[in-house]
């Protein structure tokens, strides 16, 4: 056999080196050690007992922070996004129906997931830091008969903050599920999964939470349970299929658990400390927290001369929020020197917001005056030193 030609790579010969910096960007958010010690604890068996009992706490703590009784809540392995696809892939057929809103990047993803499996998609298109009225939402609904809609309750790409009220029993009228994406708002923001009709839900454990990103919070209501498991064809994804998630969780009522996937256990620890976290401040002092340090933020950037993307006070999300980028600057000069000059992290735009605004999220742990007083510095200085074009 001949020797390996392949020499051991030296860049992993140094020791592991990671800086510490203020993530107010729209996410991941800073981890608290509390949450970073609960990371390092030993792992254990994936199937072990005190795992399940550790996913059993979790889905507590997700029925708490959705406020739902739905027995099919669980947490996928995954960001976000896998928990979008694992909403679509089960709840859709190839030649169903699909309505998203798009009002900002996720929408455009939704759609994109729901034509990849071969769904019939419709959209209803807002501008970006925009929203939709009730009446839009049923004349779409009239008009396309879908069997699931998608709505992105915090758009982080823009800012905005959608009402929620009414909606679902819009869906529900017209014989339609209601898909929610939760990932920048949950925690920050009221929202009632069971109250407000939602059949599906779901977030991601690096905003609010507080937890690094990896697992996302997802639950399904009995209308949705009903159609996903009277499918005519399996969902195109194994690792999402919700039959078999459903008993790793211990959702289905059966006796015994079987092996689906090795669960990304770590994660799954420091997922339920965050729930704990949550758990102790409660929900309700947690919104009203978020809420009061946006409004203290957007105060701050109005004395500054800066203006506030969503121009109605009601639809700005106070998880992530959405500056106008300054006249005469470049966003990307913006954002390179505070990171440099601060270690702080802000964004620019993302999908139809790129170049037309800065974003800066204040999440959890993050969500302080004192963190906004920092963001504000930060600003005022950069816009001091960057180049500002005389056009």
């Amino acid at each position: 056999m001949s020797s390996i030609s392949v020499p051991p790579p030296k860049c992993l010969q140094k020791p592991l080196a990671v800086p510490h910096r203020h993530m107010f960007g729209p996410g991941p958010s800073n981890v608290p050690p509390r949450i970073l010690d609960a990371g390092a604890s030993p792992v254990i068996g994936h199937m072990h007992p005190e795992i399940f009992e550790i996913m059993n706490d979790i889905k507590s703590g997700i029925q708490y922070m959705f406020q739902t009784r739905n027995s099919m809540t669980l947490a996928v392995s995954g960001t976000g996004h896998t928990a979008m696809e694992c909403a679509i892939f089960n709840a859709v057929e190839a030649g169903d129906s699909v309505l998203a809103a798009v009002n900002g990047i996720w929408g455009e993803r939704a759609a994109e997931m729901a034509e990849r499996i071969g769904a019939r998609v419709n959209t209803i298109v807002a501008p970006p830091g925009g929203f939709f009225t009730n009446a839009e939402l049923e004349q779409a609904l009239s008009k396309h008969k879908p069997v699931l809609f998608f709505l992105a309750h915090g758009e982080s790409s823009t800012g905005v903050l959608h009402p929620l009220d009414g909606i679902g029993q819009l869906c529900h009228k017209y014989n339609c599920l209601f898909l929610v994406d939760s990932v920048a708002s949950m925690g920050g923001t009221p929202l009632y999964m069971d109250q407000q009709g939602i059949d599906i839900l779901y977030t991601g454990s690096q905003k609010v939470l507080n937890a690094p990103p990896g697992t996302a919070p997802i639950s399904f209501s009995e209308r949705a349970c009903q159609k996903i498991f009277n499918r005519r064809t399996k969902p195109v994804s194994f690792f999402l299929d919700l039959s078999w998630l459903a008993n790793y969780w211990g959702c289905d009522g059966k006796p015994s658990r079987v092996y689906h996937h090795t669960g990304p256990v770590t994660a799954f620890y420091s997922l339920r400390e965050s729930l704990a976290v949550l758990v102790e401040e409660g929900l309700e002092k947690s919104w009203e927290r978020h809420e009061k340090v946006a409004e203290y933020f957007h105060a701050g950037l109005e004395s500054m001369g800066l203006k506030l993307f969503v121009k109605e006070k009601k639809a700005r999300l106070p998880t992530v929020t959405t500056i106008v980028a300054p006249h005469g600057y470049d966003w990307k000069e913006i954002t390179i020197y505070i990171m440099k000059t601060h270690n702080l992290e802000i964004s620019g735009g993302l999908g139809p917001s790129v170049g037309l605004v800065l974003r800066v999220g204040l999440m959890g742990c993050n969500s302080s005056k004192a963190n906004v007083d920092m963001v504000l510095a930060a600003l005022k200085d950069a816009l001091k030193h960057c180049h500002k074009s005389k056009v």
